[in-house]
């Protein structure tokens, strides 16, 4: 017996798409820039930006793909559609931030005892100038970051670039009101401090709903404290909570009950108290719930046959 018809929000899904398309279109515009700018100016702190946009713009490309994918219909072989694109791709993103940032940071420590020669005047106009793209960014994906962990991801994606593009403006005014240039080097060490821990925790979310873990904050044993506490409940077993994508948990359980419920009709009511009891009293909304509802001989059934 199931608590709901499977639905997601396609709405969601589309306004994530839109805004992560205006993402991928100035970040792509800013990491040209950069890119020859870095050149110009010899600048490992603008060069590691870049690389690290480069990511952005692959991670957005994935992103806005996974989106999309995210908002095709479910199928007999596929029957929650594709939701769990989004969780994939935000596993790679985080991969792919982590990669960026582990060497930028092995770079970075090179160039403290090498320090190359920095332009510091045009590193300071390109980072104002990423800066600048970055909040716009920010601003368009701030109202989408909480409906998925892929939003959440390119969230991170473009907010990792914009501490970036901080500490290239940092480094920028140091190199040019003092020629010390290995602040170009510690830049590029604090870009890689900030974007290594988030990527993994990131990429930590995404591992929990690929491996099929309970989702945060939600104590699987109290909600089986829940349930026995329920009127004609005897057991419950099988108890599996899971997420097919980031705000979509589902149960599933086997609930056993006394005979008489099974015989006098008291089924539907146990059900609806079921359902009802597992979506509304935890932190943890779940409204995609399915029960087995079975006498308490099925379960003696169920160990003999085990």
């Amino acid at each position: 017996m199931s608590a709901h018809d499977h639905s997601h929000g396609s709405q969601d899904l589309t306004a994530s798409r839109s805004r992560l398309a205006v993402a991928l279109g100035l970040t792509v515009l800013v990491l040209v820039a950069e890119v020859v700018t870095a050149l110009i100016t010899n600048s490992l702190a603008l060069l590691a930006d870049a690389g690290h946009m480069l990511t952005d713009v692959a991670g957005l490309v994935m992103a806005l793909t996974a989106a999309h994918l995210a908002t095709r219909p479910a199928t007999d072989q596929r029957t929650w559609g594709l939701l769990r694109a989004e969780v994939i791709g935000a596993a790679l993103q985080a991969g792919m931030l982590g990669v960026v940032g582990l060497s930028v940071g092995v770079r970075a420590v090179l160039d403290l005892f090498d320090p190359p020669d920095v332009a510091g005047g045009g590193m300071l106009v390109m980072g104002v100038v990423g800066l600048v793209a970055n909040v716009v960014s920010l601003l368009v994906l701030a109202g989408g970051r909480g409906t998925s962990l892929n939003m959440r991801a390119a969230f991170l994606e473009v907010t990792s670039d914009a501490l970036g593009s901080v500490g290239v403006i940092v480094a920028a005014v140091v190199v040019w009101t003092t020629g010390w240039e290995r602040a170009d080097a510690v830049a590029s060490l604090v870009i890689a401090a900030l974007i290594v821990p988030r990527a993994l925790v990131l990429l930590r979310s995404a591992g929990r709903v690929l491996m099929e873990e309970s989702p945060d904050g939600l104590d699987v044993a109290e909600v089986r404290r829940h349930m026995l506490a329920l009127d004609h409940v005897e057991a419950v077993h099988d108890l599996h909570v899971t997420q097919v994508a980031s705000g979509l948990p589902v149960l599933t359980a086997h609930v056993a009950v006394r005979d008489e419920c099974l015989r006098d009709g008291h089924a539907s009511e146990i059900l609806h108290a079921l359902q009802e009891c597992v979506a509304e009293h935890f932190p943890v909304r779940i409204e995609h719930s399915t029960f087995q509802i079975e006498s308490t001989r099925h379960r003696e059934h169920e160990h003999l046959c085990a």
